[in-house]
């Protein structure tokens, strides 16, 4: 059962988002890993309200079959991640290129 006073926790197994985050330049890379890591210390409560993380639900792209919506989060000052919720896990989609590929918009 999924709480919203439960710590969040981390799938970073999807192989575009470890792609992206790989690929990122160093000082880009560890702000990410920053980031990864103060989300890993809130509550999901907390995450939704955290102004810096800007949790936002992306109403442009239609999210696969099971899974409610597609959410952004500023992932570094640059960029933005694609993840959804699944219980307790953050599952991390991609990290786009530049804030507009985020809602899918070019």
């Amino acid at each position: 059962m999924a709480s919203v006073e439960a710590k969040v926790r981390l799938d970073l197994n999807n192989p575009v988002f470890q792609d992206n985050l790989l690929t990122l330049q160093k000082p880009e890379r560890h702000a990410a890993l920053d980031t990864l890591h103060k989300i890993r210390q809130l509550s999901w409560n907390q995450l939704y309200r955290d102004q810096g993380l800007k949790w936002e639900k992306i109403t442009s792209i239609r999210p696969s079959q099971g899974i409610d919506a597609i959410y952004s989060l500023r992932i570094t000052q640059a960029r933005r991640a694609t993840a959804y919720r699944d219980g307790d896990f953050i599952r991390l989609l991609t990290i786009a290129p530049d804030h507009d590929a985020t809602y899918g918009r070019k």
